[in-house]
């Protein structure tokens, strides 16, 4: 499989998806604009019901463990960890943060921001190499790769890697189911019964509309963009580490982590569909594995020594438009 994959433009991946009771499903809500309903050419109506940033941040989450740490199986990729000191005694990472590596908590740390732009071989003003970059991003980050990289925090803000691996969910010939509810207030429906320190208008009963969705077809879809990964010359297993990372993710998110929302609770149907190349199985996890360790082992000169970069960085708490220190 891999070595096919090694001379292919693109990994093209569908599943068919259908709620695990009944036919109603809630899609995904965007503000000031509700569920995403659209036409296609045909007249058919489709619904967006997972947004390509939704899918992008539940991928992130299948390799996150107990206390948002990496899980067992893959010990050993590369990324950040931060301990916060100061206004906070908090822990994040380059999982976690919404902009990975990008993120202010991590590229602010003057130590580290100069070894990633000795790595990357990044000055501001000159050309940016792309290869050194990935391999930078490779050592201290791995997944920034396939979940891509905006760097606005790192000198003029030029480095910026789109996504190798999206996705989006899809259905298709969709029908409104239209209900309502009622939040109700058991002492006082008039809610002019309140409690003396919280005066806020949430007590009396409060009626609603509620709007879900049935599809004569539901499918999730997926892309990896195989041609960029190459481009990023990190050598066979560097390549093969990330394709097998990529699939790993996506099975995960379709074995495990299809309840989206209270009422949207999915499951695949049917067998999960390689469309391009064609003529390959979708590999189960069990297969995946042992080929994504390997890689690891055979990759562990790229990742930084040890893979897991701690750093430590002081935080204030904002107030009255300034940040302000914390005084001792």
């Amino acid at each position: 499989m891999l070595t096919t994959l090694r001379k292919a433009q693109r990994l093209l991946i569908e599943a068919n998806l259908g709620p695990v009771q009944g036919e109603r499903f809630q899609p995904t809500g965007f503000a000031d604009l509700g569920a995403a309903t659209y036409q296609r050419p045909d007249g058919t109506a489709m619904l967006l019901v997972e947004s390509a940033q939704s899918v992008a941040n539940r991928l992130e989450a299948t390799i996150l463990g107990p206390d948002n740490d990496l899980i067992p199986e893959l010990a050993g990729l590369s990324y950040i960890r931060v301990q916060m000191a100061g206004a906070s005694t908090t822990t994040t990472s380059s999982l976690l943060e919404a902009h990975r590596i990008n993120s202010p908590f991590i590229i602010s740390d003057p130590e580290f921001q100069q070894a990633f732009k000795a790595e990357a071989a990044y000055s501001k003003g000159a050309p940016l190499n792309w290869q050194r970059i990935a391999r930078a991003l490779y050592k201290y980050d791995v997944n920034s790769l396939l979940h891509g990289a905006f760097m606005a925090n790192l000198e003029d803000g030029r480095i910026k890697l789109a996504r190798a691996v999206s996705g989006f969910i899809e259905a298709r010939d969709v029908r409104e189911v239209v209900s309502g509810g009622v939040k109700n207030n058991p002492i006082d429906p008039t809610g002019k019964l309140r409690a003396a320190a919280y005066d806020k208008d949430v007590y009396s009963n409060v009626p609603f509309q509620r709007v879900e969705y049935t599809a004569a077809q539901i499918t999730a879809y997926f892309n990896l963009d195989l041609a960029l990964l190459r481009s990023y010359d990190l050598g066979d297993e560097g390549y093969d580490l990330l394709v097998c990372l990529a699939l790993f993710k996506v099975g995960r998110f379709l074995g495990a982590g299809l309840r989206l929302r209270t009422a949207c609770d999915l499951e695949v149907k049917g067998p999960i569909a390689v469309r391009q190349p064609t003529g390959i199985p979708f590999p189960q996890e069990a297969e995946l594995l042992p080929l994504l360790k390997a890689r690891l082992a055979a990759t562990k000169g790229m990742f930084a020594d040890p893979p897991v970069t701690r750093l430590t960085t002081q935080v204030v708490l904002k107030q009255g438009g300034a940040a302000e220190a914390r005084e001792e």
